[in-house]
């Protein structure tokens, strides 16, 4: 089946959406035709295709008003698309079709919401047709046995996917938007390290700043016992495929080989990546140069390096420090015997 085959292929989503209005065609017939996304974090839906609108309608069907019939509709909830015919709001009283689809000459359309295998609502298409006779019974009927396949063609989270499964060894994660929400990942569970506005994620954020496309870091662990008190982050970029809403992709997994560092030791590196030097870092963690400096020492040993700048370069690497935003504060055992 052709439909099958579009979903299947691999590229963006505005390239899936975009091949998949042909075929589409042949099963329900149309004149304009709209798929779009619900946007993250605002009420309105970012639009992957608008074919065969007037310049106002294309402004309408981006705004929050269309959610806002959607929801009157019951599109969000799973149900089979609906006609024109088939809606329980008369047209004269639905703001689209009273000042904006019949002005611009549409006579009938359909419309249905789109929701991933999990039931999450993705968006809605909407097909529209210049004539007021609705389509048959079995070409509705049909549509809805397609919607399932076409909102697994736009989820935009395929391609996030995609990069989450870099990290083998995962227990949870997490696509951040760029307005912050942190939004679950199909098959992977939620953890108190990735909610919104947690330290994790600004620590995460901070780290992509200055690393780019790829960062990982340790944070002390929500609970114990998690082997060495830690937890590995990696914060990956997301891919900027259209509508573009996601900013990053942040999992948590097991910290790996500590090479014998302690907490207050990958606290120093935190600091020593970021350029901090010995007497800054004494006033941060509140301890004495010279226990920065014994810490330090060790860290070298540890890491089999022999300068602060090698020492620097291979926590970065391996992900081997916390950053200043994730200390802890208080004395650990091993600075109470300095």
């Amino acid at each position: 089946m052709e439909i099958a085959r579009i979903v299947a292929a691999s590229g963006g989503v505005v390239e899936r959406a975009e091949a998949l209005l042909e075929p589409l065609r042949r099963v329900v017939p149309f004149d304009a035709s709209f798929i779009g996304l619900l946007h993250p974090d605002r009420r309105e839906h970012l639009s992957l295709v608008q074919n065969g609108y007037d310049d106002r309608t294309r402004t309408y069907l981006g705004s929050t008003e269309v959610m806002a019939e959607v929801e009157l509709l019951g599109l969000q909830r799973e149900r089979p698309p609906m006609r024109l015919c088939d809606s329980p709001v008369p047209p004269q009283e639905m703001r689209s079709w009273a000042e904006y689809l019949a002005p611009a000459g549409f006579g009938e359309g359909i419309g249905a919401g789109l929701f991933t295998a999990d039931g999450r609502y993705l968006g809605a298409v909407g097909l529209h047709t210049q004539s007021p006779v609705p389509v048959t019974d079995a070409a509705r009927d049909l549509l809805g046995t397609l919607t399932p396949l076409i909102a697994h063609a736009v989820d935009p989270l395929r391609s996030v996917s995609v990069v989450a499964h870099a990290v083998v060894d995962a227990i949870a994660g997490v696509v951040v938007t760029h307005a912050g929400s942190a939004l679950p990942l199909p098959g992977l569970p939620g953890h108190p390290h990735l909610v919104a506005g947690s330290a994790v994620l600004t620590a995460a954020a901070e780290q992509r700043v200055d690393r780019r496309v790829y960062a990982t870091f340790l944070a002390p662990a929500a609970t114990r016992p998690d082997p060495g008190g830690f937890l590995r982050v990696t914060a990956m970029a997301a891919p900027p495929d259209p509508p573009c809403q996601f900013a990053a992709v942040v999992m948590v997994s097991s910290p790996g080989d500590l090479h014998g560092l302690t907490r207050r030791e990958l606290e120093v590196l935190g600091l020593l990546v970021e350029g901090w030097p010995n007497q800054a870092m004494a006033i941060e963690l509140g301890i004495t140069e010279r226990t920065v400096a014994a810490h330090m020492e060790h860290i070298l040993g540890k890491l089999f390096v022999t300068s602060r700048t090698a020492a620097a370069i291979a926590a970065l690497r391996l992900g081997l420090f916390v950053p200043r935003l994730l200390h802890g504060g208080a004395l650990s055992d091993d600075d109470a015997e300095q």
